[in-house]
């Protein structure tokens, strides 16, 4: 009966849609742009916001948000999900509006649906694109079964300032690695080949350079040259957009004094009219207005004018289009064209999708019941968990835990905690989903083993405990104690500004009590961010950085601590030692003093290293891995010239694993100063005990090429330096000559 109620919709709107299969799509939008009211066209480009009263129910929409579906003044809903809701939504916009064209549904699906991945940082310190490409596809997956179109994902700010909340939805502080996530998370989202079936739209957050606001502070400044701009900050868009991002996301940071959302040297300069973009811009939630408080426009009208003129084709949320659009174009203070433009481009995406043709493609129940949260999307989150995993410190191999010991003391306000591991942006996922540690741990023992659990302390706790009797009573009686410490999820993301990046309340407090017990530590971290851990450090025998890992956090800590799995993930941001060496990442430049400790007058702190506490690519294993005998195909080359690098990587330990080979440059000398290092290169490779495998880079011109002192892209005649090794700061060096072809 279902099919047949089905076929019957489907036969009564296909005459609606029979422009869609018998015209182009770009003759269709024409059609279609013509025959529309100003006020239908400012509704295109307007997305409003539905609710839901809490994250397990479907979306809420209110009687007056579906009034305006049926008068065409809605194009888009975001936080609108579930097939029962999206289809009854869709019904109105294509069988009762007067223009019949379908809705766009977007969300925030920033590291999986209701099945939550690790967080972007996270899967970035997988240093495995291709396993991040898998952890959106099956995002897009689920998502798409939930009748959504569009994710506000990637984000592809490049974050080197950790005070700054959102560093833990990016992938780091390096553009070059920045790149390979943003186009494995591109694919993952979309499809190899564009937008495959169960495909959601990728849009490229947030554009451009909002990973550099001062201070880390959320929605702030951003001071920087065009050269910053286009080395550093704008390298993964344009990755994004090569591998096919459909729609692009203003930032709210100005820059150089005009906000993106009105930047028309942004959105179309660069965008459009020198990458070729395609697609559409929708601004951040209700940035447009927010051009008021900027200074840079008195009214939400002006605003309006601003942005559309600037290349922003939707609102998201703000209004402004709705309200003003009309009367702009009438009173001939924008051309009508620049709307129509923006129209159509909005119109192209939904005949990408498929929409015309069919408007309910993604609004299926059966698919929204078999496809999410099933064993295979948790086995993929458990996979993608683990390789996210980072081991910072391993004193006398105290891991991985031998799974015959007697007792182990679990402590900490994260072990037995289900909200927090979910990390920042999990708007679909669920607590009761969850895997803790303490469960985790509890399945991966022995049976034989004896967990005491002892909470601690809450994780702001403020005052001084009167004493950690139970934690250390628990850890006296125990062979190991596990300590789970970090951040609440709400310390991370948007809003999540920290002054401070120590562990949170008196969390210090009681693991020096229990490190005062004298017992081999583990420290597992939940954090969002790189913390300073300065005392950890030096007093813990082992340090693993989990981040925030989503629903199977406690089963993927388990097979790391128990070996199960041994860690091969690298760190994509460096951790200072203290706030006050902020920002501190590996690619900086040198000074004409560069850092001398035999010399005060040079580039340095007098009471910390310049040096991170750990460094950009850093990451240990439970075997070793040695590097010898790196070599170059060729000492001089000419600027369109390549070089291949190799270098013997050995497995020089007694386990298996997994090893990211990286590659580094210097261009020594240039019309323009460079940093002291550049990644151009990484393989991740699996090596049995004792094996050694030759890895293979190749330097070509665009690896070489820079923003020269005329801004143009070029490849500078002079030395390079390669190094190659297990971390930014380790490596063996060797060098070569791009040389003038005479």
């Amino acid at each position: 009966m279902k099919t047949l109620l089905t076929s019957l919709v489907l036969a009564f709107i296909a005459p609606l849609f029979i422009l869609a299969q018998t015209k182009p799509p770009e003759q269709h939008i024409d059609s279609l742009i013509a025959s529309m009211t100003l006020e239908e066209k400012a509704g295109q480009l307007s997305q409003f916001s539905g609710g839901w009263t809490n994250m397990s129910t479907n979306s809420t929409v209110t009687a007056e948000q579906r009034a305006m579906v049926k008068e065409g003044k809605v194009g888009s809903f975001l936080n609108v999900f579930g097939s029962e809701i999206t289809r009854e939504l869709q019904r109105i916009a294509v069988e009762d509006s007067r223009m019949r064209i379908p809705l766009l549904y977007g969300f925030d699906v920033i590291h999986g649906f209701r099945t939550t991945f690790p967080i972007p940082l996270a899967e970035a310190s997988s240093w495995d694109p291709e396993a991040v490409e898998k952890a959106e596809r099956t995002a897009a997956v689920e998502a798409a079964a939930a009748g959504i179109h569009w994710t506000f994902a990637p984000m592809l700010d490049i974050a080197r300032d950790p005070r700054w909340g959102r560093i833990a939805e990016s992938s780091g502080e390096d553009p070059y690695l920045g790149s390979a996530m943003a186009r494995a998370r591109v694919k993952g989202f979309q499809g190899e080949n564009g937008l495959a079936d169960n495909a959601v739209l990728a849009c490229a957050k947030h554009f451009a350079a909002y990973g550099a606001a001062e201070g880390g502070r959320e929605y702030n400044t951003v001071d920087i040259s065009e050269r910053s701009l286009r080395e550093t900050y704008l390298p993964p868009f344009k990755a994004a957009l090569d591998a096919g991002a459909v729609t692009f996301m203003s930032s709210f940071n100005e820059i150089a004094g005009v906000p993106s959302t009105g930047n028309r040297a942004l959105l179309t300069g660069i965008l459009r009219d020198e990458w070729g973009f395609k697609g559409f811009v929708v601004s951040d939630w209700t940035s447009i207005p927010e051009m008021r408080a900027h200074g840079i426009v008195a009214t939400d009208e002006e605003a309006g004018a601003l942005a559309v003129t600037a290349g922003t084709d939707m609102d998201m949320v703000g209004g402004v289009y709705l309200q003003y659009l009309p009367a702009l174009v009438r009173e001939g203070r924008i051309p009508v064209q620049t709307v129509d433009e923006a129209v159509r481009r909005v119109l192209r995406v939904k005949f990408r999708l498929g929409l015309f043709e069919n408007p309910y493609r993604y609004c299926d129940a059966e698919k929204e019941r078999s496809l999410i949260y099933t064993d295979a999307t948790r086995a993929a989150a458990r996979a993608m968990a683990r390789r996210s995993i980072v081991l910072l410190k391993n004193g006398k191999n105290v891991l991985p835990l031998n799974k015959d010991i007697r007792t182990i003391a679990l402590i900490g306000p994260l072990s037995d905690d289900r909200d927090n591991p979910l990390g920042p942006w999990a708007q679909a996922g669920r607590p009761s989903d969850v895997v803790t540690v303490l469960e985790g741990i509890k399945a991966a023992a022995a049976h034989s083993c004896k967990v005491i659990y002892a909470r601690g302390c809450g994780i702001t706790d403020s005052l001084p405990a009167k004493d950690f009797y139970e934690s250390v009573r628990a850890a006296k009686q125990a062979d190991v104690v596990i300590m789970v410490l970090g951040e609440s999820l709400n310390m991370s993301g948007e809003a999540g500004s920290r002054s401070n990046l120590d562990l949170p309340g008196n969390q210090e407090n009681l693991l020096e009590a229990v490190c005062a017990v004298g017992k081999p530590v583990v420290l597992v971290l939940m954090n969002g961010r790189p913390l300073t851990l300065p005392w950890a450090a030096d007093h813990c025998d082992a340090i693993v950085e989990s981040w925030f890992l989503g629903v199977q956090s406690g089963n993927a800590i388990a097979d790391v601590l128990f070996g199960e799995y041994n860690p091969s993930g690298k760190l994509p941001v460096s951790f200072p030692r203290t706030v006050g060496q902020v920002p501190v990442y590996y690619n900086h430049k040198n000074t004409g003093r560069p850092t001398n400790d035999s010399n005060r007058f040079t580039s340095k702190y007098i009471d910390v290293p310049n040096t991170p506490l750990y460094p950009f690519g850093y990451g240990l294993s439970y075997t070793t891995f040695s590097y010898k005998d790196l070599a170059l195909s060729s000492k001089k080359i000419t600027a369109d010239g390549s070089v291949s690098v190799t270098v013997n990587v050995t497995n020089s330990g007694h386990r298996d694993g997994e090893e990211v080979v990286q590659l580094y440059i210097r261009d020594v000398a240039g019309s323009v100063t460079r940093p002291v290092k550049e990644l151009r290169g990484f393989k991740k490779i699996s090596l049995k005990a004792g094996e050694t495998k030759r890895v293979e880079f190749a330097l070509e011109p665009d690896d070489l090429a820079i923003w020269n002192r005329e801004m143009k892209w070029a490849v500078e005649p002079g030395s390079f330096r390669v190094f190659v090794g297990t971390n930014s700061a380790d490596n063996l060096e060797d060098g070569f000559e791009v040389v003038q072809r005479h």
